[in-house]
């Protein structure tokens, strides 16, 4: 099988890393793909989003199933496009309405109080309705939780404790804060627990639950500071019992699939549910059309299915049929960053890598600059071990990040803290 994958972070690089160990693998190609994935295949310099030329180059390279790792290509469409323009090519990812679970979140709470899938109250806000949405946020008790509805790269997440300043903050998304992704925003009960990522794989009817992950999104220790794409993340989550997991497939997962089903939402591919753990009952804080990131990076080494074995059984519609085996080890992946990062960080620094040992060294924000390996991007690599414990795993990914080397670089000393 000849395989393409797009983007070009660290989820992708750990997906060519998983696919490149199966003996099914034809070709493999990555698009655009970073400094270390051409280590797995061919990188492909390729705008993502121009449908036209990703649709001659998988005619060019006989590709045979495109795995789509971001989420502007799925909520712009590129399943359905290529559903006509290379029919015969399996796209893992959902349709362009299917990706609305992610692409917009008015769309994903109408979906989830249609079937009565527990999350946070809300109300919706345009320009239309402005003074409902400041008289809620009057009304509220406790942080005010201000979503922009469309996709704002991470960002378009605030939790405000004080009202005067969320009223002011609203008033200045819906005026374009995040551009047209805050036209309409979603005003959101908070809800006080713990969070964790579900992962499923589904072929549009069946779905199979990989590991669970949890990630750390702040920029500070103790989870203070500017939201990020994400600084780290475990796996497996300590709290998630087989009670819990019970509760999430049951209230959570069959609906969710049953109402992919009912919506007609043309739907394969990967579904990430964000939840959070409130007393003992799990809620969905939102939805996610394709792996997180980095939750991938810990997620995928757990991983011990060939991949390509079940992108089979997803075209053929028997994905039931599979059984998933899950290495019991501890992944923990830990970020490292560029100084700056979230906000302005400065690019084109050499990087100086080690030797990994058995740690995991993944490329995210990285390209080549006459030879050198340099810095491309915010989140620029990740470090993943494996171990029978958390603190073991932990210590071995610090002391690969501690010899890793470029300019500015910053990461968390305390991913997993929360967990014991």
């Amino acid at each position: 099988m000849n395989i393409l994958i797009l983007g070009s972070g660290g989820r992708e690089y750990t997906l060519a890393w998983k696919i490149a160990q199966s003996k099914r693998l034809g070709n493999l190609y990555i698009a655009p793909g970073n400094a270390g994935t051409e280590e797995f295949g061919e990188n492909i310099p390729l705008d993502i989003l121009d449908f036209h030329q990703l649709s001659i180059l998988i005619k060019e390279k006989n590709i045979n199933t495109v795995v789509v790792g971001p989420e502007v290509p799925l909520v712009k469409g590129v399943q359905d496009y290529l559903k006509l323009s290379n029919p015969k090519v399996l796209c893992i990812g959902p349709s362009q309405k299917g990706a609305l679970l992610e692409g917009s979140k008015a769309f994903a709470k109408e979906f989830m109080a249609k079937f009565d899938i527990p999350t946070a109250a809300y109300l919706e806000v345009t320009s239309q309705n402005l003074q409902a949405g400041i008289d809620h946020i009057l009304a509220t008790e406790g942080p005010i939780v201000l979503k922009a509805d469309g996709l704002a790269a991470g960002k378009g997440v605030l939790i405000i404790e004080e009202k005067k300043e969320a009223i002011t903050v609203l008033k200045e998304m819906i005026d374009g804060k995040f551009g047209l992704a805050s036209e309409k925003v979603v005003i959101e009960e908070f809800l006080d627990g713990i969070e964790f990522s579900v992962f499923a794989l589904s072929d549009g009817q069946s779905y199979k639950i990989l590991p669970i992950a949890k990630d750390y999104k702040r920029i500070g220790e103790g989870d203070t500071g500017l939201n990020t794409g994400g600084m780290g993340a475990i796996s497996p989550v300590p709290f998630v019992n087989d009670n819990l997991i019970e509760k999430v497939i049951d209230r959570i997962i069959e609906p969710t699939i049953k109402g992919i089903q009912e919506a007609k939402l043309d739907y394969i591919g990967f579904i990430f549910f964000g939840l959070i753990l409130v007393k003992d009952d799990p809620f969905v804080i939102e939805y996610n059309c394709r792996l997180g990131d980095p939750e991938t990076e810990a997620v995928i080494p757990r991983l011990e299915n060939d991949l390509i074995q079940l992108f089979e059984l997803i075209k053929d519609q028997k994905l039931q049929a599979a059984e998933i085996s899950i290495n019991p080890a501890t992944a923990a992946t830990v970020m490292l960053v560029s100084g700056g990062y979230p906000q302005k960080y400065t690019k084109g620094y050499e990087i100086q890598i080690p030797e990994s040992g058995e740690s995991l060294i993944i490329h995210a924000g990285t390209t080549y600059n006459q030879g050198r390996i340099v810095t491309n991007g915010g989140r620029v690599i990740a470090v993943t071990s494996l171990a029978a414990t958390q603190r073991e795993a932990l210590n071995r990914s610090y002391q690969i990040a501690e010899k890793i080397e470029f300019e500015g670089k910053y990461y968390r000393h305390d991913i997993g803290f929360d967990l014991g």
